[in-house]
């Protein structure tokens, strides 16, 4: 089971499992603040995307590629928003999408598939199923980010469902780890979820 889960890694370099483990531990903690609602979901974030830009460079897998440079800039929108007060209260509370909010994720979802199909066919890289489905993911992604940082509580759904599909995706590419940590974040979403639906019935 174990030379199952992780024979790959022993070609890699002890430097790049560390970089993998490293990005995985603070995108974990991340995740973990973000379910408690805590500002400090972002800068550890930002950790952790930054390292898989150079990770997934490196595996020219460019739609994650591209979803790990958006999560960087949003990480830095959503904190500036996260910390915005106005006579002490947060200006963007914990809320239900509304319908300038459906319309806008729409536009994103769809503007995303559009680009990293472009993307794809650009470096001819529309040759496995992989490409596909990476697609659909980043495009997910690019939707769960942006609702987080406006505190919509239907990110979670969101990230609950590209989460499961990566789950199968990332093992098969051959990162275990991620593909555990996406396990691991399916988990705290649906927990997540669970926890904003409380915190926002307080709010009401």
């Amino acid at each position: 089971m174990i030379d199952f889960l992780f024979s790959q890694y022993k070609s890699y370099t002890s430097y790049f499992i560390f970089l993998e483990l490293t990005a995985v531990f603070f995108g974990t903690i991340s995740v973990l603040f973000a379910k408690k609602n805590n500002i400090l979901v972002y800068p550890t974030g930002l950790v952790s995307t930054l390292i898989f830009v150079y990770i997934l460079f490196e595996w020219k897998l460019f739609g994650d590629f591209i979803i790990n440079i958006y999560y960087s800039i949003m990480s830095v929108v959503g904190w500036y928003l996260w910390s915005r007060k106005k006579n002490g209260v947060a200006e963007f509370p914990i809320s239900f999408m509304n319908r300038s909010d459906y319309f806008i994720s729409s536009i994103i979802f769809l503007g995303t598939l559009l680009f990293i199909a472009l993307i794809y066919h650009f470096f001819d890289k529309f040759t496995h199923w992989t490409a596909y489905v990476d697609t659909l993911t980043t495009a997910l992604f690019f939707v769960g980010m942006w609702l987080m940082a406006k505190r919509k509580i239907e990110n979670w759904i969101i990230w609950i469902i590209a989460d499961l599909i990566s789950v199968p995706l990332y093992f098969y590419k051959g990162l275990t780890f991620s593909s555990i940590q996406f396990l691991v974040f399916t988990i705290i979403a649906i927990l997540g979820y669970k926890e904003w639906k409380k915190l926002l019935q307080k709010q009401i």
